[in-house]
């Protein structure tokens, strides 16, 4: 069953989108501040998080940059406020798609459900599945990276961006297309969501020689994987 964490320090919204994820088929856990966000999600496998921004303790964007440390799960922002700036933050750090109140419990379900639909969706298309390109070693079978047999840790995210960009070394991909072919042509976000992922990468495998490959940013159009 699908695990769904709902974090709003209002009861009145988290009891009606309790009520309506509950009608979907979806299993729900309900909290009220960030601390609690984080505490549970130690320990289970939730497949979406619908988080409030300013909640006590810990508000939204210091949840989501926790998170993003070590997970790719879906996260959806809700905020009192529509401020732009608001939203290119929350995306920036790694949200997937934002919502501002007043909504409607239905508007949320049918973005959680396209959120969900790009989670089931398998985005590695090619049968090989263990790069070997100098000292980087990808396997995709069992998602795990190596640089001169040290483990690194990627989100699944992360990897997957890393093999599209790999397997394909030399080509130059848009953003747009990384943006569709990892997340998925139904995607709320936008292209900025690219750019944090692949901020995010190159600071994991920054933190170990690779003088003979990167990962290259093409000025206005989007990045290539790149052997020297």
């Amino acid at each position: 069953m699908t695990q769904i964490l709902i974090a709003d320090d209002n009861k009145q919204i988290t009891s009606i989108l309790e009520e309506y994820a509950k009608k979907e088929g979806y299993s729900v856990t309900v909290v009220y501040d960030g601390t609690q966000v984080l505490e549970k999600f130690k320990n289970s496998n939730y497949d979406l998080l619908l988080l409030d921004v300013m909640m006590p303790k810990m508000d939204g964007f210091e949840v989501v940059r926790e998170i993003r440390k070590t997970s790719d799960v879906p996260i959806i922002m809700i905020t009192a406020r529509g401020e732009d700036f608001e939203k290119i933050m929350g995306l920036d750090i790694g949200a997937d798609d934002y919502i501002v109140k007043p909504f409607s419990p239905q508007e949320v379900m049918a973005r959680s459900r396209a959120v969900l639909r790009r989670l089931s969706k398998d985005s590695i298309k090619d049968n090989k599945s263990i790069l070997n390109i100098s000292n980087l070693v990808i396997n995709i079978d069992d998602y795990t990276v190596s640089i001169d047999n040290n483990n690194v840790l990627l989100t699944k995210k992360e990897l997957e961006l890393l093999w599209t960009l790999a397997s394909s070394a030399g080509k130059v991909f848009t953003r747009d297309s990384l943006l569709n072919s990892l997340w998925g042509y139904d995607y709320y976000g936008d292209t900025r969501t690219v750019d944090t992922h692949v901020k995010r990468l190159r600071a994991k495998l920054n933190e170990y020689k690779h003088e003979s490959w990167d990962v290259k940013t093409i000025w206005a159009v989007g990045y290539k994987f790149e052997e020297i």
